[in-house]
C-alpha cells in the first residue's frame, strides 16, 4: 500500500517537472526571438495582471498583416522602468523602427513616456479608443453612459480628424458642469485617440488599429491558461504561464482585418 502511494507521488512530481520544463522552453523561445527580419508597421502594447504581477506584452503587425508576439516583461506595476525595459529589449533583439512605426497603447502615462524615450519621433502613437471610452464612462452615472458612449463612437467614426476632434471637444464642454471628471478624462490625450484618422487610413484598417483589442484577445488566452493555477511562487512562474498562453493564442492568429490597405499605413508613416 505504501509503495503505491510513493509511486503516485513520484508520478505527479515527474509530471510537474516536465510541465515546468515545457513552460521554461516556451518562455525562452519567446524572449529570444530575433526581430530583425520582421518588417513591422505597428506595435500594439498592453498589460495583464496575474497573481499581483503585471506582465506587459508587445505584439507586432508586419507589412503582410501577420501578427507576432514580440515579447513581454514582468514587474509589480506598469511603471516607466518596466515599459522601457520591454521596449529596450525589443530594440536589442533587432526591432526596426527607423522608417516610422505606429504604436497603439492604452492610457498608461508610463508606457507613453517609454515610447517617447526609446523610439523618439519615429513613433506615431494611437491611444486606445476602447480604453478611453471606458475611462470616460467610469466617471458617469449609469443613466448618462449610453448617450455619451454613442457620442464618443460617432466622433471616432468620423474620417475627418478635425470634425472628430470638434465633436469630442463639444462633448467635453457638455460634460464639464455636472461631470468635470469625465470631461477631464476625455480631454486628456484626446489628440492621440485620433491618430488613425490623421493618418487617413481606410475604415476597416482604421478600426483595427484604433484600439489594443488585438492584444486583449491574446491576453484572454493567458487568462484561460492561468485560471486553474492555485499556487504562485513568483514572477518567473507568472512569466512562464503568460508566455505559454501567448504562444497558444499566436498559433490561432488571423491576419489583421484590413491588411490589404497596410501599404497606405507605410506611406503615411514615411510622410
Amino acid at each position: 500500500m505504501g509503495s503505491t502511494v510513493e509511486a503516485i507521488g513520484a508520478s505527479k512530481s515527474a509530471v510537474s517537472r516536465r510541465l515546468i520544463k515545457g513552460l521554461e522552453r516556451a518562455l525562452e523561445e519567446l524572449l529570444s526571438r530575433p526581430l530583425d527580419r520582421l518588417d513591422l508597421l505597428a506595435l500594439v502594447i498592453d498589460g495583464v495582471v496575474v497573481a499581483e504581477h503585471t506582465a506587459v506584452v508587445a505584439l507586432g503587425i508586419d507589412s503582410d498583416g501577420n501578427k507576432h508576439v514580440l515579447g513581454l516583461w514582468e514587474g509589480a506595476t506598469e511603471n516607466a522602468v518596466l515599459c522601457r525595459s520591454l521596449l529596450s529589449d525589443l530594440v536589442a533583439r533587432g526591432l526596426r523602427y527607423e522608417r516610422g512605426i505606429l504604436v497603439v497603447i492604452d492610457g498608461s502615462k508610463a508606457l507613453r513616456a517609454a515610447v517617447r524615450d526609446i523610439f523618439g519621433e519615429k513613433a506615431v502613437v494611437q491611444r486606445c479608443q476602447v480604453h478611453k471610452k471606458r475611462n470616460v464612462l467610469e466617471h458617469l452615472p449609469k443613466s448618462k453612459q449610453a448617450r455619451v458612449k454613442r457620442k464618443l463612437s460617432t466622433a471616432w467614426r468620423e474620417n475627418d480628424p478635425a470634425r472628430a476632434k470638434q465633436k469630442l471637444l463639444r462633448l467635453a464642454e457638455e460634460l464639464e458642469k455636472d461631470h468635470p471628471g469625465a470631461a477631464a478624462s476625455l480631454r486628456e490625450g484626446l489628440e492621440e485617440t485620433l491618430t488613425v484618422q490623421r493618418l487617413r487610413l481606410p475604415g476597416l484598417l482604421q478600426k483595427s488599429l484604433s484600439s489594443t483589442n488585438i492584444v486583449e484577445s491574446a491576453l484572454d488566452g493567458v487568462r484561460q491558461a492561468t485560471r486553474n493555477v492555485k499556487r504562485w511562487s513568483g514572477g518567473k512562474q507568472v512569466l512562464r504561464w503568460v508566455a505559454a498562453g501567448l504562444l497558444v493564442a499566436e498559433s490561432r492568429f488571423h491576419r489583421l482585418a484590413g491588411y490589404k490597405e497596410l501599404p497606405l499605413l507605410r506611406v503615411a508613416l514615411q510622410r
